[in-house]
């Protein structure tokens, strides 16, 4: 388990590559926490009708030596949460909608204080470098995170540094395609599992590009071919069960890139304001 990371978070994170019986635990532990943490291995094997050996594994894939280990971690975060003056749960009712969004509130919260706090100082920096470095930055993504690479795109180039985001994979590919050694191919994907993304890494990589992820899954295929992993944490599988499709805690990363950049660069409230006074008269009317 990656420093800083919470147990859900890394169940959360990790969700889709367990096996079936994986799951059952992994959903038994979501929805019980409170009572898991008092249990043996029999006893939670028993909950989740898997067997003691299937919860070994488990603990494992989730990168503890075994499920005393897990325990421990869970139950620091059971007394954690039960210290807060608001109670909250996983539960969202229409007819509760005051409750409700407390549970949205917290669960949000939990993902951003979790996701600053994996955050290798020593990453963000060469991160940050490669990025002021390069003559173009891609940042690239599909589906839901789109709209994430698109906002991180813009962002640097008001910085000044040249980048560029496309809407649809063939454009993202024939950008990728032409990456070089002094370009850098920046890519955003929750899960780090889509071929697609991996098509345009490969493709990139073979140009001598660096490759930087910003992603839930820090041993996903494509965050192994990345040169630079910054991770993030998801508490959207506790809300919504099947889906989950969060964007604020990878938006929470491009927020910290695009300031420790504004901050560094001598030159970057120039550009910024360069560009406002092209777009001031769009807010004036004049």
């Amino acid at each position: 388990m990656k420093e800083g990371q919470s147990v859900l978070g890394v169940i959360c994170a990790f969700y889709d590559q367990f096996f079936e019986a994986e799951k059952k635990i992994a959903d038994c532990i979501m929805e019980r926490k409170e009572d898991v943490v008092e249990m043996t291995v029999a006893e939670l094997a028993a909950a989740s009708q898997t067997s003691d050996a299937t919860v070994s594994r488990f603990c494992r894939r989730c990168g503890f030596k075994g499920f005393q280990n897990l325990k421990l971690a869970l139950a620091k975060e059971v007394m954690e949460e039960s210290h807060k003056a608001v109670q909250v749960s996983n539960d969202i009712d229409r007819q509760k909608k005051r409750q409700s969004i407390q549970n949205i509130l917290a669960n949000k919260v939990a993902e951003l204080e979790e996701t600053a706090a994996m955050i290798n100082e020593a990453e963000l920096e060469q991160v940050l470098c490669l990025l002021e470095q390069a003559q173009t930055v891609q940042v690239a993504a599909v589906g839901n995170t789109i709209p994430v690479a698109m906002d991180c795109a813009f962002k640097l180039n008001q910085l000044g540094i040249r980048a560029v985001a496309g809407t649809i994979w063939e454009e993202e590919a024939a950008h990728a395609f032409n990456l070089t050694s002094r370009d850098v191919l920046l890519l955003i994907s929750n899960s780090g599992m889509s071929k697609r993304l991996q098509t345009l890494a490969q493709g990139a990589k073979e140009n001598g590009a660096r490759l930087i992820i910003i992603t839930n899954n820090p041993d996903s295929p494509l965050a192994l071919l990345c040169d630079h992993c910054l991770v993030t944490a998801t508490r959207e599988k506790l809300l919504t069960e099947e889906f989950w499709f969060s964007r604020i805690a990878s938006m929470l990363v491009v927020e910290i890139l695009y300031l420790f950049l504004f901050s560094s660069r001598k030159d970057a409230a120039d550009h910024i304001r360069r560009h406002e006074r092209a777009i001031l008269p769009d807010k004036t009317g004049i």
